[in-house]
């Protein structure tokens, strides 16, 4: 009997170790087409290898970068939420909103402070984020509709505070995100990195990260070994939010205005870059680097492809061709890996 246990015991061992393996393999997999699309770029265009235009490829992408952790957070515990490219809307412009004093070219007349205005900023999208979270958690209602109405609402509230114009004339300390730079690189790109290496690490070692892969693969499960499912999740949308009203102000110092339209089908690129780097949809599955490479991938294909003079629904057709390509891919891959 003991020979019969220990002949079958390597058996889930060489398993796990083979899905580890994979896993670290498909962290790489878009790392051919990233080196193919650099390719491609610098015989379409002698300004693509350039510092300057990869220093622009990388500002460009903190944004997304940022939001794309918010939703694999989310993803990886096995929830949905749409309304993240909301929050980089109204989060900035109800600040700016507070901030302008001009009511002519549509501020509040109050004139609040830019340190102020940063915790409001950050306040406003934690509160929807727990909203969301109340929703779906408490009252147990389903996240994709309870988010696509947050979405619609936010936007609407969004073009409601300035009736649809655009606030610029902001503080330096408001814009300071999307302009300072550090070491020849815009700050941006520094804390977009920062927060990948921080919450990548919280994924992989802490137990609260490992938490969210045990909830999204198996939420009951998770329970029954002590986990506190519900509150786990209500924190992720929490932090979620916040991490939107980030990319909110790195974005709004980019263009050093808020505009009524800011963040609008943000969210599309989000699931792409995400979905393409082999974040799981149904929970549990996927690493923040395989997300990077996806959100790099995205950034270095939109740049090549204006740089070849492409319409914009062409770049927009091309995006959806690639979640479909690594749709397919994946499903081929889990198929074969489990005849393995």
């Amino acid at each position: 009997m003991a020979e019969g246990v220990s002949a079958g015991a390597p058996a889930p061992v060489a398993e796990r170790r083979g899905r580890a393996a994979w896993l670290g393999l498909r962290e790489l997999t878009l790392l051919p087409a990233i080196v193919a699309t650099i390719v491609a770029g610098s015989l379409i265009s002698d300004a693509f290898l350039t510092v300057e235009n990869f220093s622009n490829i990388l500002q460009q992408s903190s944004e997304l970068a940022v939001l794309v952790i918010a939703e694999s957070l989310i993803l990886i515990a096995g929830r949905f939420d749409l309304s993240l490219e909301s929050i980089v809307g109204v989060a900035p412009m109800l600040s700016a909103w507070l901030i302008v004093s001009d009511t002519s070219v549509g501020g509040s007349g109050v004139g609040l402070g830019a340190g102020w205005a940063i915790g409001l900023l950050f306040l406003a999208g934690g509160a929807v984020g727990a909203v969301n979270g109340f929703l779906v958690v408490r009252l147990r209602l389903n996240a994709f509709i309870v988010t696509l109405a947050m979405l619609i609402l936010l936007r609407g509230i969004t073009l409601g505070i300035t009736n649809g114009k655009t606030l610029f004339d902001l503080p330096n300390a408001f814009l300071w995100l999307g302009t300072a730079k550090l070491l020849g690189l815009p700050v941006s790109i520094w804390v977009a990195g920062l927060l990948y290496l921080m919450f990548g690490l919280f994924l992989r070692y802490h137990r609260l990260g490992r938490a969210l892969y045990a909830i999204g693969g198996n939420a009951e499960a998770a329970r029954v070994a002590g986990i506190r499912v519900e509150r786990v999740t209500w924190g992720v949308y929490v932090a979620a939010g916040l991490l939107a009203s980030l990319a909110g102000l790195m974005l709004t110092g980019r263009i050093a205005s808020v505009v009524s339209s800011q963040g609008q089908n943000m969210i599309f690129y989000v699931f792409a870059a995400a979905v393409i780097g082999g974040i799981g949809l149904n929970g549990g599955r996927g690493r923040l680097a395989g997300a990077l490479t996806g959100v790099l991938l995205l950034g270095i294909l939109q740049n090549v492809l204006t740089l070849a003079q492409m319409p914009a629904f062409w770049i927009d057709a091309a995006y959806g061709a690639i979640i479909l390509v690594a749709l397919i891919l994946a499903r081929l891959s889990g198929a074969a890996g489990q005849e393995a």
